[in-house]
């Protein structure tokens, strides 16, 4: 019997993640629970399934290439492809001080999941995405990453100036571009979803926005049709400046 839709998620132990998960496996299919933590991802599988979803859990550390590629192995031996990869894992890091203060050590903390780690997985998966008849890729961006907003005084996101994590973000839409431009003509869509400030164990839960209200837009990516965008930067209300 052929599964309708494999989709993975990264980091969906928790959070976003998890109800990224949650909603996607309502919608049918199967999907692979990513986490770095093997029993973490297996409780997280399990309440999955509690729910009526069919969950499994896939041992994953996005830091990690040996790790990606034991995972992508994995999902090549148990399903043959990949439908649906969202990147959600994303760490903020532990400098918060001023940019001029910021050591590379600092950036590099930060990079390693948020950008580096996409583009391993991304790497990773994609042959199996290709396989898809309709294969679709989300990164986790955020408004902070945008240079429109963050250079604009006139908006909230103005003052906030975390060097690694908002720089990170911006590194993140330029990444999913590239590969939109080369993807382009293909049955693989990819776009960066923003979903708000969500409170999260990154923020210290201190967003507005619940993590199934952010979970929102990242599904909608995932299950886009033929007829929808690739190369996009997307909100719950529409397109955002880069």
């Amino acid at each position: 019997m052929t599964v309708e839709r494999i989709a993975l998620i990264t980091g969906a132990n928790k959070g976003m993640g998890f109800e990224t998960a949650r909603q996607l496996g309502e919608l049918g299919g199967v999907v692979l629970v990513g986490a770095r933590d093997e029993g973490r991802g297996k409780r997280a599988a399990d309440a999955l399934v509690d729910r009526g979803v069919t969950a499994v859990p896939l041992r994953l550390d996005v830091t990690d290439p040996a790790s990606v590629a034991a995972a992508a192995a994995e999902v090549e031996r148990r399903y043959g492809r990949l439908d649906v990869l969202v990147n959600n894992a994303g760490v903020a890091g532990g400098f918060t001080g001023a940019p001029s203060a910021a050591t590379a050590a600092d950036m590099r903390e930060v990079y390693e999941t948020n950008v580096f780690g996409v583009v391993t997985v991304t790497h990773a998966m994609l042959p199996l995405l290709r396989r898809s008849a309709a294969g679709r890729i989300v990164n986790m961006s955020s408004h902070l990453g945008s240079l429109t907003l963050n250079s604009d005084p006139g908006t909230p996101f103005a003052r906030i100036n975390m060097i690694a994590y908002q720089s990170s973000k911006t590194a993140l839409n330029a990444v999913t571009v590239a590969y939109a431009k080369e993807l382009r003509g293909t049955t693989v869509k990819i776009n960066a979803a923003y979903p708000g400030i969500v409170a999260t164990d990154i923020n210290g839960h201190q967003g507005k926005r619940t993590p199934a209200e952010g979970a929102v837009i990242a599904v909608r990516l995932a299950t886009l049709d033929d007829s929808g965008p690739s190369g996009a930067c997307l909100s719950d209300d529409g397109t955002v400046p880069w």
